[in-house]
């Protein structure tokens, strides 16, 4: 931790902030919340024309927004970067629209970025993964300015760990946690 040279006391923690959308938010949430230096994970809707919408405005497909997780986190802990590193193995950057079942704009996959260094760091990811041809069609990540962020109504947030048992829980949010922990298992926040 830096002190503040003129009264000794630590310097606060300078935290950012990623908005991203891959498909339904659920299934977002409880990997991000896992990773070491994320700090917050919050579900929600960006990207839209809609003030204040609600899920069911959402699901109309009619707002314009993108289900999100806005996460907050440390970068000396963990960078942009790494937190585009994840969220592309964790869902196909190469739908539109699209993602398995879920369908509609509301489930594309975004980048809202904050700011600049954001922005490039984005661009600069999607053309290393297209050019190394990690995906077998090229990315369709939409790289927009970051607007406004809408929580989620309060029963979506930490969807997956308070209904673990509930069906699409078990078939589809289970199986990508289970792989994100696998792949990414030295970077999981200790229990």
């Amino acid at each position: 931790m830096t002190k503040n040279k003129e009264n000794d006391q630590p310097s606060p923690k300078v935290l950012e902030i990623a908005t991203l959308g891959g498909g339904c938010f659920w299934c977002l949430d409880p990997i991000f919340d896992e990773l070491t230096g994320v700090e917050d994970v919050e579900v929600g809707y960006a990207g839209g024309a809609v003030a204040d919408p609600s899920y069911e405005d959402v699901c109309s497909g009619t707002t314009g927004h993108a289900e999100v997780v806005q996460i907050t986190f440390d970068p000396d802990r963990l960078s942009f970067g790494a937190i585009l590193e994840v969220f592309f193995s964790v869902h196909d950057p190469t739908t539109l629209n699209r993602q398995g079942a879920d369908v509609g704009s509301q489930y594309r996959s975004a980048i809202f970025y904050h700011n600049e260094e954001q922005r490039q760091a984005a661009e600069d990811v999607i053309r290393q993964i297209d050019s190394n041809g990690a995906w077998n069609s090229l990315i369709v990540t939409e790289v927009t300015p970051f607007s406004m962020f809408y929580l989620a109504e309060a029963y979506h947030q930490n969807y997956f760990r308070n209904n673990p048992n509930q069906g699409y829980c078990q078939a589809v949010i289970n199986p990508k946690v289970a792989k994100f922990q696998k792949h990414f298992a030295d970077q999981l926040k200790s229990s």
